[in-house]
């Protein structure tokens, strides 16, 4: 099963630079896309299904702002739209599609750049997405949580670590809540197969060519449970697709 993971910052926005004919070519099984910032009547579903998807969308009260999206060509047993938390739901950032095999939920983690409160959300969501994904692994132990995290995890995922130790998603306590994640269970998939190779990232800013440049951030993850780790085949990261400030991340798994 390939499944990739893709902020596509705006699902309209990336359609109009060839989203949909890099999605036909690439055919994933799965593709989990975050910050679509649109409701499912405001995008023609007809092409995306016509490829043998069903679409699934859990998007955000506020009109071209957050939400999730998932579009499988495997029917799932189960959709869990949201969490079950009102002010993470309102804002579209949870959905899951459950197979036999394994559950697969799709994250819009939210960022703290904007300002103090915003980090203040950030950090709340962080303990109590935790506390979440502690009972539900209760229920569904093979789980795969893949998504924009909006954190670097070591200095190898940052061009610059030393500049911004200060900054939102390298922050030491954002960076800590990323190890005693995995610690609870997870393994980052895409160092399975690049344990220590840097200069991978995910997401570059739109200032000074950084993305040209490579100067950028590995803030997306396909983070899978421990206990399908060795049914991961491949762990890459795409940035030759350029519909976003993010680019697509994959995991190839055995089914």
């Amino acid at each position: 099963m390939k499944i990739i993971s893709y902020n596509v910052n705006g699902i309209r926005a990336a359609i109009k630079k060839g989203f949909e004919e890099w999605l036909k070519e690439e055919n994933p099984d799965v593709i989990c896309l975050q910050e679509t910032k649109a409701h499912p009547a405001q995008v023609d579903e007809l092409i995306i299904q016509s490829m043998g998807y069903q679409t699934y969308w859990h998007s955000a009260q506020k009109k071209g702002y957050s939400g999730v999206a998932v579009f499988t060509k495997h029917e799932p047993k189960h959709v869990e739209y949201g969490c079950g938390i009102e002010k993470y739901d309102n804002e579209g950032r949870v959905i899951r599609i459950d197979f036999d095999e394994f559950s697969i939920m799709n994250v819009y983690m939210p960022s703290g750049s904007s300002g103090d409160e915003r980090q203040a959300f950030k950090m709340q969501w962080l303990s109590d997405f935790q506390q979440y994904v502690d009972e539900l692994k209760k229920e569904i132990p093979n789980l795969i949580i893949c998504g924009d995290y909006n954190i670097c995890h070591t200095e190898i995922d940052i061009h610059n670590p030393k500049q911004n130790q200060k900054t939102s998603g390298f922050l030491p306590e954002e960076r800590e809540w990323v190890t005693q994640f995995i610690e609870s269970g997870f393994v980052d998939s895409f160092r399975i197969f690049h344990e220590d190779e840097p200069d991978n990232y995910s997401w570059w800013s739109y200032r000074a060519r950084s993305r040209e440049r490579n100067k950028g951030w590995r803030i997306d993850y396909l983070m899978i449970t421990e206990s399908i780790k060795d049914l991961a085949v491949s762990g890459e990261i795409l940035p030759e697709a350029k519909h976003s400030d993010h680019c697509p991340i994959l995991l190839e798994m055995k089914k």
